[in-house]
């Protein structure tokens, strides 16, 4: 992974993206591009025809907005100047700020998209999912306050899915580099497919040794059962698959990534 978009706002667990975004560019002397991400403003949808228009504040400076997370991000930077083949590099894309349903088509041109876990003061949950879905790429999530290390202890949630397939294959980079790689299955919860066992025998076949562990699902929220196994081991990034059921159904009846997406600790790895 050589080339990671780093979209930049005001939101108070900003360092902590940035410094995750810094560990994952040091792993393979990548470069992180960081980019103005506009704040949510209001939207007017008109009937007939059927039209959104986003209105923003009367006070709305675009120039400065830009110019004060341009100014993060280079603070951030110069605090942590490259030396050495695997140093993580800074540069800024510049240009106007861009959108939440941008970010897809941007992220298309990156290995991968660094923002921050939704909710509350963090990121926007419309930005991941704009990365996630449309991008083609996969998207990691920093926690709301960065880890020592990343990527020396991963944890792999399989369920046999196609998004969890991809996600791995996208994933090998980190995988290889790992000092120790697990993989669980959550019972209840497993797609028809390959088992973890096979799964297992695949990271084996790349040069990537990993254990295996089929759990009991926590009740019928999945994600705690991955979390949980991620503390006991002391994983410092997770690799999931993302949305393995459709987003209707998470909303409705709760599922792994949601779970996961409000109260993880740690950087997750998702692909979809």
């Amino acid at each position: 992974m050589k080339s990671i978009l780093l979209p930049i706002d005001q939101s108070e667990h900003m360092n902590a993206v940035l410094e995750t975004a810094r560990q994952l560019a040091s792993t393979s002397g990548a470069t992180v591009e960081g980019v103005a991400l506009r704040p949510a403003f209001a939207e007017i949808v008109a009937p007939d025809p059927i039209v959104a228009v986003t209105i923003p504040p009367a006070d709305w400076n675009e120039t400065e907005f830009c110019r004060a997370v341009r100014q993060r991000f280079d603070t951030f930077a110069a605090a942590h100047p490259a030396s050495g083949e695997h140093a993580a590099r800074f540069r800024w894309r510049g240009g106007s700020a861009i959108e939440d349903n941008a970010l897809g088509s941007l992220g298309r041109v990156y290995d991968l998209t660094v923002l921050g876990r939704p909710g509350g003061q963090g990121a926007r949950m419309t930005a991941l999912e704009s990365a996630l879905f449309d991008s083609g790429h996969p998207v990691l999530m920093a926690p709301p306050v960065p880890r020592p290390t990343f990527g020396e202890t991963v944890l792999i949630h399989w369920n046999a899915s196609t998004e969890t397939a991809r996600c791995v294959l996208f994933a090998m980079p980190i995988l290889r580099r790992a000092k120790r790689v697990a993989l669980i299955a959550v019972e209840g919860a497993i797609s028809t497919g390959p088992s973890v066992r096979d799964a297992v025998a695949y990271l084996e076949a790349n040069g990537v040794k990993a254990t295996e562990k089929t759990v009991t699902g926590m009740g019928s929220r999945p994600g705690e059962a991955i979390l949980a196994e991620a503390t006991a081991i002391g994983a410092d990034l997770l690799i999931k698959g993302a949305y393995t059921q459709s987003r209707l159904r998470q909303m409705i009846f709760g599922g792994a990534t949601s779970h996961i997406l409000s109260a993880a600790g740690i950087p997750v790895f998702f692909a979809h």
